[in-house]
């Protein structure tokens, strides 16, 4: 099984309703039909109302949807994209390798997934490419992804879920060459509003104390400036256990 990752931008300014609409009602089925064997959607929708954990700045080009699509075959993928830029979107292929961290019901914060395929994630979804500096070796900068960066934030912060996609391959033109791509679920809005829960921290030293873990770990792997991490809504289109 392939695992393709799609990071989407609207090419004219298109409402997030609309957005959600067009992607669920019109390119889902497309896509089903096309060779996607399974199907999950990230969208920036008019229910994804939380803000990011992470600024954005002059550097950064926030998308508009996480597409990720399972196929058999890597032949179909030609059909797949031109679904979704038919649609009226820009596109940002990748093949990837799934690392599932931690699924939802693996821990304290997240009980088991119950909701059927379709119906939208009652968690908020942020999604975040990674990007290596040219100064930090690709070795190195695994072992810190894989190694330090991912227990660490796990043990720190209230996820219930975490999926770390290694990029194997850039798929589409001009896209940029990320090494990996996050996908993260957090419990409630306050979960990501309030800085005490999002860092895990019971009092104002171990906020700062805590904080400080966290900036200096993504500081050592990823070009903070340019960092973009967008809130999602998530739709399970069809799942494996389906």
């Amino acid at each position: 099984m392939i695992k393709l990752i799609y990071l989407l931008w609207p090419r004219q300014p298109m409402e997030p309703e609309v957005r959600r609409l067009v992607l669920l009602d019109r390119c889902a089925p497309r896509l089903l039909d096309s060779g996607a064997r399974y199907l999950l959607m990230n969208i920036d929708d008019d229910f994804a109302t939380v803000p990011s954990p992470t600024p954005t700045t002059k550097l950064t080009d926030p998308f508009a949807a996480e597409v990720s699509i399972w196929v058999d075959d890597l032949n179909v993928r030609g059909p797949l994209e031109a679904i979704l830029l038919d649609a009226d979107f820009d596109i940002a292929g990748y093949r990837v390798r799934e690392h599932l961290y931690t699924d939802y019901g693996g821990n304290e914060h997240g009980a088991p997934r119950n909701w059927p395929d379709g119906e939208r994630s009652p968690y908020v979804i942020s999604v975040t490419p990674l990007e290596r500096p040219k100064r930090v070796p690709k070795d190195r900068w695994m072992g810190h992804w894989f190694n330090r960066q991912g227990p660490m934030s796990e043990k720190m912060q209230p996820r219930a879920r975490y999926v770390r996609n290694v990029v194997e391959e850039v798929l589409t033109p001009g896209a940029v060459p990320y090494e990996g791509i996050v996908e993260e679920s957090w419990p409630t809005r306050a979960h990501v509003t309030n800085r005490y829960l999002f860092y895990g921290a019971r009092n104002r030293f171990e906020l700062l104390r805590n904080m400080g873990i966290m900036m200096r770990s993504v500081a050592a792997f990823l070009p903070i400036w340019k960092i973009t991490s967008v809130t999602m809504s998530e739709y399970y289109i069809r799942s494996r256990g389906a």
